[in-house]
């Protein structure tokens, strides 16, 4: 996501880095740069002309001009700015009241319903019980869909009685919720091409029959500006609290992120990075605006270590590692798995500083690279019995050929693995004999 801006942004500030003094045309050239820069990237004019506008004052200020890193200020300033555009402070829906209510909106295609989904997914796994309420009744297959999504995701579903009217069916869900003590109740409302006054008057139907502390839009990133027309449109029509932006991983531009916040005045408060129920993200201005800038985001890297590593099974390995027979190639297969759980390659490059930038074929091999590689790496081990799982050893020509045929690979592939692992067991070895040589004890 922002790879087209993220890449203008440090063009534009190569230069600035080694300037030691800062005159007006330095800033004006550099801050073109980045106006044109936010034009492409498909945010709104008024949006990028303000945000250039309040850099180009900072950048100015005798605070800049002698400073003595007067660069790395304007910089400062520009990260500051795109901070503000997002929204400031990070914000997460309101589940304050119990149970606490929900209206997500949103146009058809823009991944509402999918949305719900992975938000009942997410609640429950912190321990909420929630309620899905289907208030599309115009489209019966968004009813089966979200029926679907509710089993898979451990939440609970009212569906619309025949000829039952939508305040009529929330007002029923509440009751529901109320007598079964749910936590959360989310209404998954009715969507159109595009909007018009019978959605309306639906939404502003429901809004009343049921007082829902969060009504939150749900926007495909990938239109552009015309999310920001839709976000504006229903923020005045209905009034949100909130947005959420769908298949940001799938565009490069990023424009809508930077324009519906300025426009509607309202936080972003999730976005869709992916098609994995997990891929659901808490939106951090700060730490997005650090991604844009090619700073990358350790914070999230981190969280998101911690939110796939399997504490146990990692400290099985470590005491295991510590014994004579060490890994095997079990382990091995659970260790690319774990990886595989932490999401796709060039999201995690997006977070390593300096790494946001690389050039975008290099990133797709890197990430189709890895992913051939956990496929194979899956398939062999699979082939394998469990005797030589424990004993790789004991894989001999007769064995690495009947391994390859079951995995429907070649013997080449069974050999890089057992080359690959046998590194693995070697770094794993010489950690081993580093720790040993640690001194023990208190430091003073």
């Amino acid at each position: 996501m922002f790879d087209k801006l993220s890449s203008r942004f440090q063009n534009a500030f190569r230069n600035l880095r080694g300037f030691g003094k800062i005159s007006e045309q330095n800033i004006q050239e550099a801050l073109r740069e980045v106006r044109m820069a936010l034009l492409e990237a498909d945010v709104h004019y008024a949006t990028a002309k303000t945000f250039i506008e309040r850099v180009k004052a900072k950048s100015l200020g005798e605070e800049v001009l002698q400073s003595v890193t007067p660069g790395q200020q304007i910089i400062k300033a520009v990260y500051d700015e795109l901070v503000v555009l997002l929204g400031g402070e990070q914000r997460d829906f309101d589940l304050s009241a119990i149970p606490a209510k929900i209206m997500l909106l949103g146009l058809h295609g823009s991944g509402k319903t999918t949305t719900s989904g992975k938000l009942a997914r997410l609640w429950k796994e912190k321990g909420k019980k929630v309620l899905l309420v289907a208030c599309d009744i115009r489209r019966p297959a968004a009813v089966d869909q979200l029926a679907v999504l509710a089993k898979q995701n451990g939440a609970g579903i009212v569906k619309p009685e025949p000829g039952e009217m939508v305040p009529a069916l929330g007002r029923r869900a509440l009751k529901y919720a109320r007598e079964t003590y749910c936590d959360i109740v989310l209404f998954d409302t009715g969507g159109r091409f595009q909007i018009d006054g019978e959605l309306v008057a639906e939404l502003k139907a429901l809004k009343d029959a049921v007082e829902p502390q969060n009504i939150v839009l749900v926007l495909d990133a990938a239109i552009g500006q015309e999310s920001v027309s839709v976000a504006q449109t229903f923020n005045e029509a209905v009034g949100l609290t909130g947005l959420i932006l769908t298949k940001l991983d799938g565009d490069a531009r990023g424009g809508a992120a930077l324009s519906v916040v300025s426009v509607t005045h309202q936080p972003i408060l999730r976005v869709g990075t992916g098609e994995r129920a997990e891929d659901l993200e808490l939106f951090h201005p700060d730490r997005m605006a650090s991604r844009i800038l090619g700073m990358g985001d350790v914070v999230s890297l981190v969280e998101k270590v911690q939110e796939t590593m399997d504490v146990e099974e990692a400290e099985r390995l470590q005491q295991k590692m510590q014994r004579k027979d060490g890994l095997d190639l079990t382990d091995f297969l659970g260790q690319m798995r774990q990886l595989k759980r932490m999401g796709s390659m060039g999201k995690l490059l997006e977070m390593i500083p300096g790494m946001g930038g690389m050039k975008d074929e290099l990133r797709s091999r890197l990430e189709t690279d890895s992913g051939d590689k956990m496929k194979k790496t899956e398939a062999l081990i699979l082939s394998m019995t469990p005797r030589e799982r424990r004993r790789p050893d004991i894989i001999n020509a007769s064995r690495r050929k009947r391994i390859a045929r079951g995995s429907g690979l070649q013997v080449s592939d069974v050999n890089e693995l057992l080359r690959s692992f046998k590194q693995a067991q070697q770094m794993a070895k010489k950690m081993k004999n580093m720790q040993k040589r640690m001194p023990r004890g208190k430091f003073f």
